[in-house]
């Protein structure tokens, strides 16, 4: 079922599917950054300068969190002081490095997400367990 939100940004208006959209990022300051599906545009909405559309994005989000989907998989993750909310099932690859970071892509952006598992355990157990729950596969403890 799609979720519909018209969003004003940069003086246009943008209808947007949510249910599309795999990836947002909550900074510090307030700003709320996703990107649109298919075409890899940032939209970044200010709390400050765009209350109403915030706000909407931001109950989005917390539904998220209530809710669980038999095609989807998201997770929060702290990362480079922000919070991230990711559908997993929508990332393609993940790259697992010899000091044991693992790294993967937002679709939609060129973003890089690297999950230490010292700074970050929570968020790089996350991943492991999705990993492993959705291809079978489990990364080494040490690459040879």
């Amino acid at each position: 079922m799609a979720y519909w939100v018209k969003i004003l940004h940069e003086k246009k208006e943008y209808i947007v599917n949510f249910e599309r959209v795999t990836a947002f990022c909550h900074e510090p300051n307030g700003r709320i950054t996703f990107w649109l599906p298919d075409i890899a545009i940032p939209i970044i909405i200010n709390p400050q300068s765009n209350l109403k559309d915030h706000q909407k994005v931001l109950e989005y989000i917390q539904q998220l969190n209530l809710l669980e989907f038999e095609d989807s998989y998201w997770v929060k993750i702290l990362y480079e002081r922000k919070e991230y909310v990711i559908n997993l099932t929508a990332i393609s690859s993940f790259c697992h490095e010899p000091n044991g970071r693992i790294t993967f892509w937002l679709p939609d952006s060129t973003i890089p997400i690297i999950i230490n598992p010292v700074s970050n355990p929570d968020s790089y157990e996350q991943v492991v367990n999705y990993i492993h729950k959705s291809t079978g596969y489990s990364f080494s403890e040490k690459i040879r």
